[in-house]
């Protein structure tokens, strides 16, 4: 059976890279290259993702939370939600062991959670049962312009170049929120 890769026409700035891998590695059994087109297990992941799990680390310094942020990323689906209910399984595949790796991994998802990076429910599983990725960049550029802290300039600006570069438009128009608008005296019925 073909791959998708072979069927789906190649774009030009593809078959340009594809050409000058080829020039480079004449030899290169492809085999042995990752298809993550032809193969089940993928999901796609933002280009700026190795800058979002740094500013996350320094979100949550002392207690790095970018790993477990990744680990939930990977998956979920397009809908965006993580079943929490192998908590042991999570916790190894985000880099926790011994007998406390579930308590770090619980821990770090409650420090995504405070800063808006993912909503979780409780269930049958207990209070971390069900989760929701959010967009890192809307909530990072949220925190950034609530003059969080923990967000170095530096990184930011490169967050902001890369992801223009790789024509995300998430820097580019007003911040995206989906919180209740403010309630002000009249509405809440005061004077």
């Amino acid at each position: 059976m073909a791959s998708i890769v072979s069927i789906r026409k190649k774009s030009k700035a593809g078959r340009k890279t594809e050409e000058l891998r080829d020039s480079l590695w004449p030899d290169l059994d492809k085999a042995l290259l990752w298809d993550s087109h032809s193969e089940e297990g993928y999901t796609p992941v933002p280009r700026t993702m190795p800058i979002i799990i740094k500013i996350i680390d320094d979100l949550t310094k002392g207690t790095p939370a970018g790993n477990t942020y990744f680990e939930l990323w990977c998956r979920a689906r397009a809908e965006m939600y993580v079943s929490l209910g192998a908590a042991g399984s999570l916790a190894t595949h985000s880099g926790y062991s011994g007998q406390r790796a579930v308590r770090q991994w619980q821990d770090r998802i409650e420090l995504l959670a405070e800063l808006g990076l993912i909503r979780i429910k409780g269930g049958s599983a207990g209070k971390y049962a069900h989760a929701v990725v959010l967009n890192p960049h809307q909530i990072i550029r949220r925190l950034r312009e609530e003059a969080n802290k923990g967000i170095s300039s530096e990184k930011y600006d490169a967050l902001v170049e890369r992801a223009n570069e790789i024509g995300s438009t998430d820097f580019k128009n007003p911040p995206k929120t989906d919180s209740a608008p403010p309630v002000t005296p009249s509405a809440a019925g005061g004077s």
